[in-house]
């Protein structure tokens, strides 16, 4: 049986919009995709470590809070304490939504960097830094978890002959400690809080 050509015009139109069906689904799945990919935060907090009062902390002690995580040491002699002025002037700043935001300082010189040393270190920046360290191996697993970098680099002039090279960004965390953001070593104070009070 022969067709006609509106029946043959017709099995192509159905054809067409069989493909354009099929194309939209995909379409869709794939934006549904997307969507939870762009959703998801590329990596989390994740550590146990001990803080500057003994106490064996990890990321869940800080569930519905910011977190502003900064990785250093106490002999660093320029890096460190001007960013965590910068995040104590951040912290002033907030006024009532600093109780929204955890400071944490992360040790990446565990030999020097004990609980003892951590507890005379952050304090004076008066911002409610809770100061971190642990073993080596527990310093290097938490770096795994976290995109930085750290060396120890021999350096004569340095107290106890050494210094440490490392990652200098800032980073933030939201309240179920997936990453939020980071700013580079130089960001001031004002531009830091003027992006979290965007967030809180």
């Amino acid at each position: 049986m022969s067709l006609t050509s509106a029946q043959k015009f017709l099995w192509v139109l159905a054809g067409v919009a069989a493909l354009a069906f099929v194309w939209l689904l995909l379409w869709s799945d794939y934006r549904a995709d997307s969507a939870r990919t762009d959703a998801e935060p590329p990596f989390f907090a994740e550590f146990e470590l001990t803080d500057h009062q003994g106490m064996v902390r990890t990321e869940e002690d800080f569930a519905g809070r910011w977190m502003l995580v900064f990785f250093g040491f106490t002999n660093c002699p320029d890096v460190c304490p001007t960013t965590l002025s910068e995040v104590a002037a951040v912290m002033d700043g907030l006024g009532d939504d600093a109780a929204k935001v955890q400071p944490i300082f992360i040790t990446i010189d565990p030999e020097r960097d004990t609980p003892a040393a951590l507890a005379e270190y952050v304090p004076l920046f008066d911002a409610g830094f809770i100061g971190l360290t642990g073993t080596p191996e527990q310093i290097a697993a938490t770096s795994e978890t976290f995109p930085i970098f750290f060396e120890r680099v021999e350096e004569a002039a340095a107290p106890d002959g050494y210094t440490m090279g490392h990652t200098s960004h800032l980073f933030l965390f939201d309240p179920d400690a997936g990453f939020a953001d980071s700013w580079p070593y130089g960001t001031s104070a004002e531009e830091i809080l003027a992006d979290l009070e965007e967030r809180i």
